[in-house]
């Protein structure tokens, strides 16, 4: 039989048990892995996939998000990439994949073609995240295509969550133009079951496109799981630039990045003004150095 003392003793294990574990997440957060989208060095890529990882991973980048994937990532197969990535001590968390609704729709590893093949595969690196990443103009048309589109959407979400991945939306600014008063971002979240799709937010193109970051974390909280930290610059044309190079107010974002449910996010810049390497050395640099602590 358990007397009081004992069950104080328990009790007290248990809390102390409780705070060991806060500690610990405390200490995941602030020593979370800063990521970076292979999209935004596309041409070295391109050339030499290795050489570039091993100058991702000597920047201090942890996570990568791949993109391209057409059976292959970068011309090697699952098992080959995972080695390399290992081999330099990074992850993959996360790839990008296309819809596929165009062209001759037979591009390997979208979700209307060769879906299951895509999920395996990312499943076989350890991908716990897969991106649709862009909705091509033929693509997108009326508020009715987009309720097709979520419906699709959703339906290569269930193979995800049957391979134990998360299936993800990456808005640009398109998805906040309203059609007859609606917003196409909205009818795909709403379209599409919150568990079964997340969001990857694209801090740059929302707040081009006029929304507020943190207001989109609180509408959707808990659901935007992923974001692209890319900055906009003080200029007419609202340049990709450097991150802390703008004028996106990333401190703030941070600070609410337990609303929004983040687990991830990946430095992105769409175009550089010289060196890829030389942007997002910069951009890893302030968000270690300014950002990370606001977490």
């Amino acid at each position: 039989m358990m007397t009081r003392r004992d069950l104080l003793k328990q009790m007290a294990w248990v809390t102390a048990g409780s705070f060991m574990i806060n500690d610990t997440l405390a200490m995941d957060v602030k020593n979370k892995k800063v990521g970076v989208q292979l999209y935004t060095l596309r041409n070295a890529i391109g050339k030499d996939p290795k050489g570039t990882l091993k100058k991702v991973a000597d920047l201090g980048y942890g996570e990568v998000e791949s993109f391209g994937y057409n059976g292959k990532f970068f011309g090697m197969t699952p098992a080959e990439y995972k080695t390399v990535l290992g081999d330099l001590g990074l992850t993959a968390p996360s790839g990008h994949y296309m819809y596929g609704n165009f062209g001759n729709k037979k591009i390997p590893g979208t979700v209307l073609y060769g879906w299951e093949k895509a999920v395996e595969d990312a499943a076989a690196i350890g991908q716990q995240y897969m991106v649709i990443a862009y909705l091509m103009p033929e693509e997108r048309g009326d508020i009715d295509n987009y309720k097709r589109t979520a419906a699709s959407i959703s339906k290569a979400a269930e193979v995800c969550k049957k391979a134990g991945i998360q299936l993800c939306y990456h808005n640009h600014d398109f998805e906040f133009e309203a059609q007859n008063g609606v917003l196409p971002f909205d009818i795909l979240t709403k379209e599409t079951p919150a568990d079964l799709v997340k969001i990857e937010l694209d801090l740059y193109w929302a707040t081009k496109a006029g929304q507020d970051p943190v207001s989109l974390f609180k509408q959707h909280k808990g659901r935007v799981a992923l974001w692209h930290v890319k900055d906009m610059d003080n200029s007419p044309k609202k340049n990709f630039t450097e991150v802390g190079n703008g004028v996106i107010d990333f401190a703030t974002i941070f600070k609410n990045a337990k609303t929004s449910g983040m687990k991830h996010f990946f430095v992105e810049q769409d175009e550089c003004p010289g060196s890829p390497f030389d942007s997002i050395a910069k951009s890893i640099g302030h968000i270690k150095s300014n950002l990370l602590k606001q977490l």
